[in-house]
């Protein structure tokens, strides 16, 4: 007993980590400052990612619940562990060059959770590795699902609605019934449903279950509940309307209704959910503290102790700040330039001639681009192509080439309607290139002919046709990365014809005789910089 208590006594080996620690948490917060502003900026802006503000408190509390647990382990930095770091750092890197704000930011979470690990060691963070893994939830991602879960949303509506009884016209997302007409937005879709029940979900599960069988069922559970509540919840705002005459669930009340229902099918979800639970497993709540093994490495070589942390710390700082240090050179490299100058020209290649003075009735939806430009051509046997081209310049997070707010046709746009989506492969003299592709249809007019327009939509970066969102973010960042610039240009083409078949035809035949001259006006543009 004597023998141990002077060890006791000695400094605590987790004073050093714990101030490793938070020094390698400080410059990561101040070297990555603008990420989590724009991290949290969203949060305050978004209802769907509103959740996230309660995110870090809860990770807290549950670190705070394993602190006996912690006391009886010593922390041991893991040098090996700055490889992902570095990895995440890239990628942090590579989505901040072409503004993914969610890449970047997930990056930054990654080096947040790697920096336990890195500094305090494997075991520290085995220990408290749900809590660690819960900060992702601060990450507003999974916007992507909007589209696909709008499908399904609007799919099993129609299908409910015909099982009912009810006629239903449906064109893409909106669809008509004897009593009105509905539309399947983005507020519909239910995404902010999933991610609020997913989110709650693990945290019920990491509670009431000790079994990982358990919690990856339940987990799986808060994801498929939400998905069938919603379209029940969709059905029954329409039939709501349908059977009141479109007095009641139409407007702000259809919102209220589904957050009531929604809460409603989550309560329920618990209280199934309760019945398996399991007894929490008793932790030490004694407070003693660190055993005597723990002491003892404290005794019997401090100065190596703090040389540790004190490498650990360094090391992991110089990760960090290696990513600025790269973003600082391409910006040195890049060259100045002041807003692009683009114009389509009256003549387009061989045989094909400007429609009046360059309005087109139909645009795509592009979020403040450097430059915009759109006319309508003919050629000698009378088809038609539209040709719009929207040129970034100095990309931001208002204004970026390939986001998800730049769309084909915005799900509230007053005069179009996407009725369907897909892609094609042109063979070109550039090789072959893969377009993004929708049925565009033209809202209904009394006495007017409605448009049905087929439309193209492919990027090009940098002198590269691109097609592909996640291939024109890698290849801009890339061409950053070699200092020329991140200029980049969305071309969209359309063409209205009998059938979406001639369509097609027509925009293929324009895209392989057209695109070289489009590409030259383009790198014109980007050499007047």
């Amino acid at each position: 007993m004597s023998a141990v208590l002077p060890a006791i006594a000695l400094p605590n080996p987790w004073r050093p980590a714990l101030l490793a620690l938070g020094l390698v948490l400080i410059v990561l917060g101040a070297l990555y400052a603008d990420t989590v502003a724009a991290m949290v900026a969203i949060w305050d802006r978004s209802e769907t990612f509103a959740h996230a503000f309660l995110v870090p408190p809860i990770s807290a509390w549950l670190i705070w619940r394993r602190r006996h647990d912690l006391a009886r382990l010593t922390p041991r930095p893991q040098p090996l562990v700055l490889l992902a770091m570095a990895a995440f750092a890239a990628m942090w890197l590579m989505s901040d060059l072409v503004v993914v704000n969610a890449g970047a930011q997930f990056a930054w979470v990654a080096m947040l959770v790697l920096a336990v690990p890195a500094v305090l060691g494997w075991r520290v963070a085995h220990t408290i590795l749900f809590p660690l893994l819960f900060l992702f939830f601060a990450v507003p991602m999974g916007e992507f699902m909007l589209d696909p879960m709008m499908d399904w949303t609007a799919d099993f509506t129609i299908a409910a609605l015909q099982s009912s009884g009810i006629p239903v016209y449906r064109e893409g997302l909106n669809f008509v019934i004897p009593s009105g007409r509905w539309s399947v937005v983005e507020a519909c879709s239910g995404v902010r449903y999933l991610i609020a029940s997913f989110m709650v979900g693990t945290l019920f599960a990491y509670l009431n279950y000790n079994s990982w069988k358990r919690r990856a069922l339940f987990m799986a559970v808060s994801i498929a509940v939400p998905i069938v509540a919603n379209w029940l919840r969709a059905y029954g705002i329409v039939m709501l309307g349908h059977l009141s005459g479109n007095t009641i669930a139409v407007g702000v009340d259809h919102l209220i209704y589904g957050w009531a229902f929604f809460g409603v099918v989550v309560l329920i979800m618990f209280m199934i959910g309760a019945r398996w639970s399991e007894p929490e497993v008793d932790a030490d709540t004694t407070g003693t503290g660190f055993t005597a093994a723990t002491a003892a490495m404290s005794a019997t070589d401090p100065a190596r102790s703090s040389s540790r942390w004190l490498a650990a710390t360094a090391a992991a700082v110089a990760v960090l700040a290696l990513p600025h240090a790269a973003l600082w050179g391409v910006q040195r490299l890049e060259q100045g330039g002041g807003a692009p100058q683009l114009a389509l020209p009256a003549q387009l290649g061989t045989g094909w001639q400007s429609v009046g003075s360059g309005s087109v009735g139909y645009r795509a939806s592009f979020v403040n681009p450097g430059v915009e430009v759109a006319r309508q051509y003919t050629d000698v046997n009378g088809g038609s192509v539209g040709v719009h081209l929207a040129y970034y310049r100095q990309q931001a997070a208002d204004s970026k080439l390939v986001s998800s707010v730049n769309t084909l046709v915005h799900s509230e746009d007053d005069h179009w309607q996407r009725v369907s989506g897909g892609s094609t492969v042109v063979d070109t003299g550039a090789g072959a290139l893969r377009w993004q592709t929708a049925q565009v249809l033209e809202r209904e007019q009394p006495g007017l002919r409605r448009a049905h327009l087929t439309v193209w939509r492919i990027y090009w970066v940098n002198g590269h046709w691109v097609g592909g969102d996640a291939k024109a973010k890698i290849v801009g960042a890339l061409t950053r990365l070699q200092g020329q610039g991140d200029d980049g240009a969305a071309l969209v083409l359309w063409a209205d014809a009998d059938t979406p078949e001639k369509a097609d035809a027509r925009l293929r035949a324009f895209a392989r005789d057209q695109l070289p001259a489009l590409g030259a006006l383009l790198e014109q543009t980007r050499s007047q910089r």
